[in-house]
């Protein structure tokens, strides 16, 4: 009798597992669930928009850097501020609708809070008006020009051997200076340039001073008798870098504007800034040079405007621009050894609060 052997695997081949299949749950038709957890749709949405208005609003303990997932706590983050933008402007509309109701009789504005406004008195503050500040405008180094006497001329110059920034930026000082002429030191000391200027009638010295090829200083001598003023300058900006400029700038004499300075030191440097232009300007070329100090840093600005009609004018701006910061002021003409310095910064002891100004 023979005798075959039969694979495991294909004795079983044909039998099939039993497999439990667990009983359904009648739902009732109220949408209530006999014997189990099965929820509605309904009940199921409900739930979910519970879960995103609480993560919307978050709860005082509830930090969103807690959260691990990049992506999730980005989206927290942006509904956090949504939620917050539309409290703030519910809150604006709201005190709006009050204002207008009740017209005349409603509370005056908040003024909000900022650093010009919070600024600490200076004890060195100007009046205009007052008997001692005119008659020290009547006898400085300034009075022979703004009694007429004498006529701005400006020579610029730069450091020795120029870059190609440096050298443009002083040709476009030029355009925007009436009576500037720019010539090149070619190693020369300043303090034998500015004899030489004194002999030839020269009002102003100017030199730009530069670091890595860039403007990073400017020094302002005042003569034949000073003062003299070293700046920082920095964010200079030339006329082909500038978005949406002007045309070039014409040769008339521009209007001159300067703002906040209004300490005895700030009186002296608007002053200094005013010498460099004519006193009378010519209205027909429409441009303004601005000198605004704020924070004491000094934004200059050149543009050119027009009177659309009686309540809107149109500005443009021609350019340069840059920024000046004021480190010294020295009596006298340019004298780095023996020169007698009105006011030195001093970063340590001045920038200690930053509601104090200088200018």
């Amino acid at each position: 009798m023979d005798i075959t052997e039969v694979p495991v695997s294909q004795y079983n081949k044909g039998k099939k597992k039993k497999t439990k299949t667990p009983k359904k749950k009648r739902v009732s038709g109220e949408g209530n669930v006999e014997g189990g957890g099965v929820e509605t749709k309904e009940e199921q949405e409900e739930k979910m928009e519970k879960s995103e208005q609480a993560a919307a609003a978050f709860p005082p303990s509830f930090s969103v850097s807690e959260i691990k997932n990049k992506q999730r706590r980005h989206l927290m983050f942006m509904k956090f501020k949504q939620e917050k933008r539309k409290q703030k402007l519910q809150l604006k509309k709201k005190k709006k609708k009050e204002r207008e109701a009740l017209g005349d009789k409603a509370p005056p504005k908040e003024v909000p809070k900022t650093i010009e406004n919070q600024r600490v008195y200076d004890e060195t503050t100007v009046n205009p008006e007052d008997e001692e500040v005119a008659f020290d405008e009547g006898t400085d180094e300034f009075c022979s020009y703004f009694n007429g006497l004498t006529n701005p001329k400006v020579l610029i110059t730069t450091s020795d051997r120029p870059r190609g920034r440096t050298v443009r930026f002083c040709e476009q000082l030029a355009t925007v200076i009436p009576n500037a002429y720019v010539y090149y030191r070619r190693g020369l000391a300043l303090k034998r340039v500015v004899p030489q200027c004194i002999a030839r009638n020269f009002t102003y010295v100017m030199v730009v001073n530069e670091d890595r090829k860039v403007p990073n200083g400017l020094v302002l001598c005042h003569l034949p008798d000073g003062p003299t003023a070293h700046f920082k300058v920095s964010s200079v900006r030339l006329r082909k870098e500038m978005k949406r400029r002007g045309k070039e700038p014409t040769e008339h004499s521009p209007e001159v504007i300067l703002n906040n300075f209004s300490t005895r030191l700030g009186h002296s440097i608007g002053r200094l800034f005013a010498a460099l232009f004519p006193q009378d300007p010519q209205f027909v070329g429409r441009q303004v040079a601005t000198f605004h100090n704020q924070r004491d840093f000094i934004f200059f600005r050149f543009h050119r405007y027009i009177f659309k009609n009686e309540k809107k004018v149109g500005i443009q701006e021609l350019g340069p621009r840059f920024t000046l910061k004021l480190r010294s002021l020295q009596k006298g003409t340019f004298d780095s050894k023996f020169g007698e310095y009105e006011w030195v910064l001093k970063r340590h002891e001045m920038d200690e609060c930053r509601r104090k100004f200088q200018l």
